[in-house]
């Protein structure tokens, strides 16, 4: 890491694998800040939106730490935003998952459950594939194995750069403007989550 390196807000709502995403941004060439500040996440180059568990445990602990504001307030920024399974869902206007709990609406669309006929949770390696370019897949064949842990997944849609099939096809990695997120876990993926991750730095570092 060099002294000028991107400095990647890891949000820290009480849910999320922040460490396993700190290290993989270390190791992506950028500079991991955890916090739940939100001058301190909005004074960063770029912002990882991390989500572990139930999709209305998330919403709320954004909300009630105020930091629904902060995502939003950065995506208008026009500095670039990642979210991470949980965390790509909450992008959205809501999920099955709290029917009334509401999303941050950054992105159209609800997540889904995934069929019953097939094992739930979605757990392990799958096939990722890039069905439209984009800067921080770049580096990724298409076809390559990511890592899920999920129950809910969003539609394929217009914002859809990448597809995954478990008894439906859903979308796995959506972008729009500064806006982008993996349904799987880039830092549980080996190399190639780890070249999305340095792909998001070189990013936020421009």
């Amino acid at each position: 890491m060099t002294t000028d390196a991107a400095t990647i807000a890891v949000l820290d709502y009480g849910m999320g694998n922040l460490r396993s995403v700190a290290r993989a941004i270390e190791h992506a060439g950028g500079r991991a800040l955890v916090t739940d500040q939100s001058g301190a996440a909005l004074a960063a180059d770029g912002l990882v939106v991390p989500g572990v568990g139930h999709f209305g445990a998330c919403m709320r602990n954004l909300r009630e730490r105020g930091l629904d504001a902060v995502v939003k307030d950065f995506a208008a920024s026009g500095k670039p935003v990642f979210g991470v399974c949980v965390g790509m869902q909450v992008l959205f206007e809501g999920s099955e998952e709290a029917p009334d709990v509401a999303g941050l609406g950054l992105f159209e669309g609800m997540s889904r459950r995934l069929p019953e006929d097939v094992k739930v949770p979605h757990m392990g390696w799958n096939t990722l594939e890039l069905t439209r370019e984009h800067p921080f897949t770049r580096d990724v064949p298409s076809d390559t194995r990511m890592y899920f842990v999920h129950s809910y997944a969003p539609d394929v849609s217009e914002a859809c750069i990448g597809i995954t099939d478990h008894g439906r096809r859903f979308a796995a990695a959506i972008a729009h403007d500064n806006l982008f997120a993996t349904q799987f876990h880039p830092e549980k993926s080996g190399r190639p989550g780890l070249q999305i991750y340095e792909a998001f730095v070189r990013g936020a570092a421009s």
